[in-house]
């Protein structure tokens, strides 16, 4: 989480490093280092579950040509979820700005929040991996059992995102 705050902070040019000894001022770069960093947070969620949802789609189109229609249908539940989940990512109101610039967020809250930002990204793993079941299943007799999986796993991206959504609402209270 560090690295992407670090990335931010590394690219200040010699302009902003002087006016950041202006008094009050170093507080809004620090404010806006955070919303940088929290914009390219989620721009690397939302593009690796826009990329696990590709594979998604590559695989109904395999099931297409094989003619197990059936299953389509099934998968097209886990891509919606996983299309949901990246557009709730890429869309929300940034962390860190509006609402953190009218109070004072403290480490606890803002450990907590990092904590959610990091479990988003492991639940990429938790997708690739049921995507590779149904992609290893695909005319064996588990194929279902392998969507419904991918389809849970989706819906848990989806509930990990609401959970987040809910701390971040339980700062601006």
């Amino acid at each position: 989480m560090s690295d992407i705050l670090d990335q931010v902070t590394g690219q200040q040019d010699f302009l902003t490093k002087i006016l950041a000894k202006i008094p009050g001022f170093k507080g809004y770069i620090e404010r806006n280092d955070r919303r940088m960093s929290d914009k390219l947070l989620r721009e690397k969620i939302a593009n690796e579950f826009d990329a696990l949802n590709q594979r998604v789609s590559s695989l109904q189109r395999e099931l297409v040509d094989q003619g197990i229609l059936s299953a389509v249908g099934s998968l097209e539940n886990a891509s919606i979820k996983l299309r949901q989940f990246s557009d709730r990512v890429r869309t929300a109101s940034y962390g860190y700005s509006g609402v953190f610039d009218a109070i004072k967020i403290n480490e606890e809250q803002l450990g907590q929040v990092y904590q959610y930002d990091y479990e988003l990204l492991e639940l990429a793993d938790g997708v690739r991996s049921a995507i590779d079941n149904v992609e290893t299943s695909i005319g064996e007799e588990g194929l279902d059992a392998a969507i419904r999986h991918l389809t849970t796993v989706s819906q848990q991206c989806v509930d990990a995102f609401n959970k987040r959504t809910e701390v971040m609402q339980g700062i601006a209270d």
